[in-house]
């Protein structure tokens, strides 16, 4: 039996608006709850007020960058999991030197049922 998520939350967080929408449509098409923020700075906003139970962030944005990012949410005690958007591959060691609550990382251009797949991989941890 498939596990109920319409309680879960989800920020996606890309400069990019046709992939934050791509992301949100996929996600709420499963009954996730998911807002967007097109940068850093909106996210950190949004994050301050609001919980989410997962972050979905592009690795490489203008503006704050993602350790700046990690910086904000750590100052901040925020420790919500982190699925990595990224046009770039990862070694293994790099993952555990970007973000403790990293959970995942997702390679754009990306496939919608293993995107689920992740994010759901990932609510069920929490």
């Amino acid at each position: 039996m498939e596990k109920n998520f319409s309680k879960k939350k989800v920020i996606v967080v890309d400069d990019e608006p046709d992939i934050c929408e791509s992301v949100k449509d996929i996600l709420q098409d499963n009954q996730i709850s998911v807002e967007t923020a097109e940068n850093g700075k909106d996210f950190i906003k949004k994050i301050s007020k609001n919980k989410f139970d997962l972050v979905i962030l592009d690795i490489l944005m203008p503006g704050l960058t993602t350790k700046e990012i990690l910086a904000e949410l750590k100052k901040k005690k925020i420790k919500t999991p982190i699925i990595f958007l990224t046009v770039v591959r990862f070694a293994e060691q790099t993952k555990e030197m970007i973000a403790p609550q990293m959970v995942d990382y997702i390679e754009k251009p990306f496939d919608n049922s293993d995107l689920i797949k992740r994010v759901k991989e990932a609510l069920n941890k929490k």
